[in-house]
């Protein structure tokens, strides 16, 4: 593959072990320049040892691992010339002032003078914080800090933008800054950005989604996409007899059903018309209904029987 590949990101055949358990199992997928990705799982889904593997911190062994055309185990280096990462711990000193911290950072990579001073206002800029470049980090929101370490990670001009549970311990109204930050990296650097969550809208936010379950990838697309394959409507039904009404609605109706988390559970085209078939059916037995369209929760119980935070 070569340097100028359109794909910022490809991997092939991926595994991973600690000792006896298996984080990884045969994993590949790939995600275009320009694009968010994301990995969306549960906790020990994988997420987190993918993201070691892509930022060069954990073997790659079985499988290959390619940032824009280059082998993240053969050439390391040139990999991190690429990207810009952000983890899941916070990793500013929170007793310098945000333009120290950036220009510690600058230095690192080798950025001096008016190089550095224009790198510094670029990145600031990006992230909305130019009015705050003097303050002390540790006088930061969440939110700003989180800015902050994003505002790092670009310092060098990265093609790719590698975060671990970016926010993680945000706000509703950070959590969406954020996002608008990310989006507008995309859309106007071309930035790729390739994350890590475990919530599902912001996943729903990402030009494609790559779902991990115990180690496997068992989805990966769009999210409107991923969303229309499931199909139809979703109907959960709340019993204190839910196995057996299951049982019962699965034979009358000839109707594949589940029990998820002691609700039964239905993917119906036209759900809302089986609501009152199923009141008039079982009469005393249905404590209460609801029914919508799909969501990436639907998506991963569809594939996997079980719910994204179970």
């Amino acid at each position: 593959m070569s340097s100028d590949s359109a794909l910022a990101l490809h991997i092939d055949g991926l595994g991973h072990r600690y000792g006896e358990r298996a984080a990884l199992v045969d994993v590949s997928f790939s995600a275009d320049a320009g694009s968010i990705l994301a990995l969306l799982g549960p906790n020990g889904g994988g997420k987190t040892t993918l993201f070691g593997i892509v930022t060069t911190l954990l073997s790659t062994t079985p499988g290959h691992v390619h940032v824009f055309g280059h082998d993240v185990a053969v050439v390391p280096d040139q990999v991190r010339r690429l990207m810009g990462v952000v983890f899941q711990a916070p990793a500013l000193d929170t007793r310098l002032t945000v333009e120290e911290n950036l220009t510690a950072h600058g230095h690192l990579y080798g950025l001096r003078g008016a190089h550095l001073r224009s790198r510094l206002s670029a990145v600031l800029a990006m992230v909305s914080l130019q009015d705050r470049s003097r303050d002390v980090v540790g006088t930061l929101s969440g939110g700003l800090q989180r800015r902050v370490e994003i505002a790092k990670a670009l310092l060098p001009e990265p093609r790719l933008l590698v975060l671990d549970e970016p926010s993680t311990g945000l706000d509703p109204g950070a959590r969406r800054e954020l996002w608008d930050h990310l989006v507008g990296l995309r859309d106007t650097l071309g930035t790729t950005v390739i994350l890590t969550t475990h919530l599902m809208d912001e996943a729903a936010r990402s030009d494609n989604v790559a779902l991990l379950h115990e180690g496997r990838l068992v989805a990966l697309g769009a999210p409107r996409v991923l969303v229309t394959e499931v199909g139809g409507d979703v109907v959960l039904i709340a019993s204190d007899e839910a196995e057996s009404l299951a049982r019962d609605i699965r034979d009358r109706f000839n109707q594949p059903v589940e029990v998820v988390d002691g609700q039964v559970r239905i993917e119906r085209t036209n759900g809302h018309q089986l609501i009152s078939e199923l009141v008039e059916a079982f009469p005393g037995r249905i404590d209460g209904m609801t029914y919508g369209k799909p969501t990436l929760e639907d998506v991963f119980l569809h594939h996997t029987g079980q719910r994204l935070d179970s």
